[in-house]
């Protein structure tokens, strides 16, 4: 299943320090906790949309109830909170595990259906909300190179663009099936 995460950010003085601390901090401890097996996070290219995307690959919505999520990756943005904005979270069906986009190349996302997609010639994923928020109730996902992209301003409403804004982690099994190294704090 796919854990999704988006939120903005409405403090510029601080946001540097609070991306720092999800990128550098929670992102691998979250990656270390039992159920996880992927996590990315991007940034929104336009506007339209929250700012920033985070996807994880998880086993279910057991993971998100448990302790070891509670103690390691659940919460922890106390200092940071009052400036988070337009905050969503959601578990979908449809993907076992969420793309890996690379650095330069673009993740986009449709909550308008798969037709905008299909018209660019975009192969995609179709996800449903199982839990959580069930807003939106359905994301189709397409990973596509730098070069593939339309300019942002005339991508198709409810398509945004984003880019990686680190590498995607996975966990040790993960990272040892697919040959890659397993990131050191997982």
């Amino acid at each position: 299943m796919i854990y999704a995460v988006e939120c903005s950010y409405s403090d510029s003085a601080s946001e540097e320090e609070w991306n720092d601390f999800y990128s550098l901090h929670k992102l691998p401890a979250l990656i270390s906790v039992r159920g996880f097996h992927t996590s990315q996070r991007f940034r929104a290219c336009g506007a339209g949309c929250p700012t920033y995307l985070a996807l994880h690959s998880i086993d279910g919505l057991e993971v998100l109830q448990g302790d070891e999520y509670a103690r390691k990756g659940g919460g922890n943005f106390a200092r940071w909170q009052h400036h988070i904005t337009n905050w969503h979270r959601n578990l979908y069906s449809g993907l076992d595990r969420a793309p890996a986009v690379e650095q330069g190349d673009y993740l986009l996302v449709s909550r308008v259906g798969p037709e905008p997609l299909i018209a660019m010639g975009t192969a995609f994923e179709a996800l449903h909300a199982v839990a959580l928020d069930h807003a939106p109730a359905a994301l189709w996902l397409a990973s596509v190179p730098a070069g593939q992209v339309p300019v942002v301003e005339s991508l198709p409403g409810g398509v945004h663009a984003y880019t990686p804004m680190t590498a995607q982690l996975k966990c040790v099994s993960e990272a040892g099936r697919s040959g890659a190294e397993p990131h050191p704090n997982a």
